[in-house]
């Protein structure tokens, strides 16, 4: 929903996903469009959801714009850094993304209950200070994290790198403070789970997606076009407005948008009746939102 707002002011948005799982679900939304490029950092193999393989990698216009970076059990800050750093150099350079988001999924650091990554606090947050280092406007989301000690350390290391201030690694006295026995510290240890990625599997990965990224000829354009209203407001001032370089929409006509206006709320875009799935919430004996 975020990027969707996004593109309403930007031509190209980058989405990077570090979490431990792929991000399966932004990609699957925009794997057909130039507009928005997807990285994925993940764990692939027998790992839920499943998907992630190096060789997705978009379809129609949005060929080369998917890149999946699929990683093997108990990686570490370096090896990690080997293979994030040159990634994102080549996607800046050939895609020039107006804006960023960055999902930052605290699951792939070291001690997570799912995770099986060796990352620590700093090498994670690597990734967020690179980021931050282009000064191209950021959004940062939270994500995965099923320890939950490690997430709220993560999350206040990471704000404290945005912010550019340093923080201490004793934990101050809170009222939480006990859950961070028995050593009170910000930071993790190093995790000691096997490194399954060998350097040589690193490069061969990292040298497949830079061919990738290379097929790319230049930052894609965008037609100008209306904007749609903002999401929060439902209208006002976004509705109006043209991106600058894009032509005008035409061919609209009285008639389509009294269709627009006479269509029920209970119907489809084909006319049909609008069907509501099982799982949606609905008032009743099993409302699931009591």
């Amino acid at each position: 929903m975020a990027i969707l707002e996004l593109l309403k002011y930007h031509p190209r948005v980058l989405y990077i996903d570090i979490d431990i799982h792929h991000g399966d679900g932004v990609e699957e939304a925009f794997y057909c469009t130039d507009r928005v490029m997807t990285v994925s950092f993940h764990k692939y193999g027998d790992f839920f959801p499943g998907t992630g393989n190096i060789k997705d990698t978009g379809s129609k216009a949005g060929k080369n714009y998917s890149v999946n970076v699929p990683l093997e059990d108990g990686i570490d800050d370096a090896s990690y850094e080997m293979v994030f750093k040159p990634v994102m150099e080549k996607v800046m350079e050939v895609y020039q993304p107006t804006a960023v988001v960055l999902q930052c999924g605290a699951d792939s650091l070291t001690g997570d209950r799912l995770g099986c990554f060796n990352l620590t606090l700093k090498g994670h947050a690597k990734c967020v200070e690179m980021m931050k280092s282009y000064n191209v406007p950021l959004l940062i989301l939270g994500g995965g994290g099923y320890a939950i000690r490690n997430v709220a350390r993560c999350w206040a290391y990471e704000t404290a790198v945005l912010l550019e201030e340093e923080v201490s690694d004793d934990i101050p006295k809170n009222d939480y403070l006990d859950y961070y026995a028995p050593d009170y510290k910000l930071h993790l240890p190093p995790g000691t789970k096997e490194n399954q990625n060998s350097l040589e599997g690193l490069e061969e990965i990292k040298l497949q997606i830079l061919q990738q990224l290379g097929q790319i000829q230049g930052a894609p354009s965008v037609q100008l076009q209306e904007v749609p209203p903002d999401w929060a407001t439902g209208g006002g001032e976004g509705g109006g407005r043209k991106r600058a370089g894009e032509r005008e929409e035409r061919g609209r006509g009285e008639e389509d948008r009294e269709t627009m206006d006479e269509r029920s709320v209970g119907k489809n875009n084909d006319g049909g009746e609008r069907r509501e799935h099982e799982a949606e919430f609905y008032e009743g004996e099993k409302d699931q939102d009591r």
